[in-house]
């Protein structure tokens, strides 16, 4: 799979979002991205995580970010889960595993004794120009969203960095 390296330009990319519309990197430049990838809508740590980045959104958006999440979930599911827990952010479904692939989050993983193709909770931050600025992976969710906005605060204090 192909793995993106900080610093590098993330290519355009286009993906259904609960907005309503297509969500397009390219027309969303100049604004710092966090995009996280988790396995599944409604499952505890999945659910937690969200509310962690929920809760510190103000925090986000003043720092001249947004954040996507991202799973293979349905926009339908993605639509209760985001009613449900009040997220002020949009999901992304990546059903086709397309976003998946770029950022090379697909592992083969242990579920109930069984090895099973899954998301392995990842996050990403993009700049304003487009490129990887920092990237977490095998993500344990406790801290995880006030350790993001520490490098996105970082980043928009120096964005040439």
């Amino acid at each position: 799979m192909s793995s993106l390296t900080i610093g590098q330009a993330v290519p355009d990319f286009q993906a259904e979002s609960t907005a309503g519309e297509p969500f397009q990197l390219s027309q969303r430049r100049g604004s710092h991205w966090v995009l996280y990838f988790y396995p599944k809508d409604s499952t505890p740590g999945c659910t937690q995580e969200g509310q962690d980045f929920r809760d510190l959104y103000p925090e986000f958006q003043k720092l001249g970010a947004d954040i996507l999440g991202v799973s293979r979930d349905s926009l339908k599911s993605h639509e209760r889960f985001r009613c449900k827990y009040e997220f002020p952010f949009e999901l992304l479904s990546d059903g086709d595993e397309t976003l998946c692939q770029l950022f090379d989050v697909i592992r083969m993983k242990n579920m109930y004794g069984k090895q099973v193709r899954g998301i392995e909770r990842s996050t990403f931050l993009i700049d304003a120009e487009g490129r990887l600025a920092a990237e977490w992976r095998k993500v344990s969710v406790k801290g995880h969203a006030e350790e993001v906005l520490r490098a996105v605060a970082r980043l928009a204090a120096n964005p040439s960095v």
